[in-house]
């Protein structure tokens, strides 16, 4: 009895000073997902869908199958408000809270991706950054925490130069290229990667950055009208888009001849502007919901516990978000895999499932994710997995998607990936992983 009196003192002592929390959690089975979204702030009207077709899927997974092999998703919000340094507050609030130790973090920021690279990986904590952030953290031999799956900026730039090298039948000498873009890290990560293309195809390139949030571009407008170049790619965000297309009417420049990256070709984007944007061309990174709509529908909206309106379902960024969290939810499944379903996996888990993804189409027709995007496989070593988008054109109304899946052209991206990341590693000082470190 006195042994059993004295073990219950010293549980209550340990309870109290948190040191139990993580058995208790474990025994809970749930998988915290920090969730750092921004519904607030100059960028909320694109921000937001993207956030509840995050969190949506996040509920459907809890719903639909009972959470990932019996494991309960748990997730938190932080609004960033697509600010670096509340975003970095907002993390350093979260990490903590993944009782087994380590997360999944998607910042949806490249500027908070920049900072989370450095804390990432002492905390154990896995970066997804779908479409955005550091474009050479595709190197898994020096970004072993990063993972910019589906599509680095380089990817995207390249595709829509592919796209635009066909339409000017396979010659862009002597064309001009204006690169339109925020000014700050986001928008200079394709700059590389154009100025690349720019050397190999003989086109003029000219860079005409745009102070954030990006409402005031009748200077930029100006040497566009002056220069007249044969085509305009715009590197935007939220209300910056939406001005730029404004401009471009002011000026005369026509939209057929302007192409967004997929955080530029979405609904908020051209909605309000109607035909004043029609003929505008983009990138879209994800197809359709195809079969999971009715889930969506079933297990999330018709029971009142969706993040957002119906309406929103399907749209080009709540796609997006849909799609970050069912990488996210595949990471940790395929950690469970190895390590053992019905549990709730560890940072250096995470870590693992996700640099070994193996998504086939046969996987993804049984997730119903076959109509959304292509299959994926990562590796040590590549961190980016898949690589392909597709160019849909706004009709006034809505959107048209008027290509097939165009891959990026790995011949001049792997290179620049190499010579980035040996330079990251040098100024970091970092070794690159050894073979058997991709198997631990």
């Amino acid at each position: 009895m006195m042994l059993k009196k004295l073990l219950l003192i010293a549980s209550i002592a340990l309870t109290s000073s948190g040191l139990l929390s993580s058995s208790y959690a474990q025994t809970a089975k749930e998988q915290f997902f920090p969730v750092l979204p921004y519904r607030s702030g100059a960028y909320a009207p694109n921000g937001i869908p993207w956030a509840n077709g995050y969190v949506d899927y996040l509920k459907l997974i809890n719903a639909r199958d009972k959470g990932i092999n019996g494991i309960t998703i748990a997730f938190e919000e932080c609004d960033t408000a697509y600010d670096t340094a509340r975003g970095v507050e907002c993390y350093e609030r979260l990490k903590g809270k993944g009782t087994a130790g380590g997360s999944i973090f998607q910042p949806l920021s490249t500027g908070i991706t920049f900072a989370l690279t450095e804390k990432a990986p002492s905390d154990k904590n896995s970066l997804i950054t779908s479409g955005y952030g550091r474009s050479e953290s595709s190197d898994g031999g020096v970004f072993k925490w990063n993972f910019p799956l589906l599509g680095t900026y380089w990817a995207a730039a390249d595709i829509i130069m592919q796209h635009i090298t066909k339409l000017e039948g396979g010659k862009l000498t002597g064309k001009k290229i204006a690169l339109v873009y925020h000014d700050s890290p986001y928008g200079k990560e394709p700059i590389p990667l154009l100025q690349e293309r720019s050397k190999i195809q003989g086109f003029d390139l000219s860079l005409l950055p745009v102070t954030a949030p990006g409402i005031e571009q009748k200077s930029t407008w100006l040497q566009v009208r002056q220069s007249r170049p044969d085509y305009v790619l715009l590197w935007g965000w939220g209300v910056m888009n939406s001005a730029a297309l404004k401009e471009a009417v002011n000026t005369g420049y026509p939209r057929e001849k302007m192409y967004g990256v997929w955080w530029s070709a979405a609904e908020p984007d051209v909605k309000d502007l109607g035909d004043l944007a029609k003929g505008y061309n983009g990138l879209v990174a994800t197809g359709e919901l195809g079969t999971l709509l009715g889930d969506v529908t079933k297990y999330v909206h018709d029971t009142k516990n969706a993040s957002g309106p119906a309406d929103e379902i399907g749209t080009a960024l709540y796609n997006r978000g849909l799609v970050s969290a069912a990488l996210a939810v595949e990471g940790v499944r395929r950690a469970q895999e190895r390590f053992g379903k019905g549990k709730v996996m560890t940072g250096e888990q995470i870590r693992w499932g996700l640099e070994n993804l193996s998504l086939d189409d046969k996987k993804l027709k049984a997730l119903k994710l076959s109509s959304l995007i292509n299959p994926i496989s990562t590796s040590c070593f590549d961190h980016e997995g898949s690589r392909f988008a597709k160019i849909h054109t706004w009709d006034g109304k809505k959107w048209h998607v008027v290509t097939n899946w165009i891959e990026a052209d790995s011949s001049i991206i792997k290179p620049l990936v190499k010579t980035f990341a040996d330079k990251y590693a040098t100024e970091k000082k970092l070794t690159r992983r050894t073979s058997e470190d991709c198997q631990s």
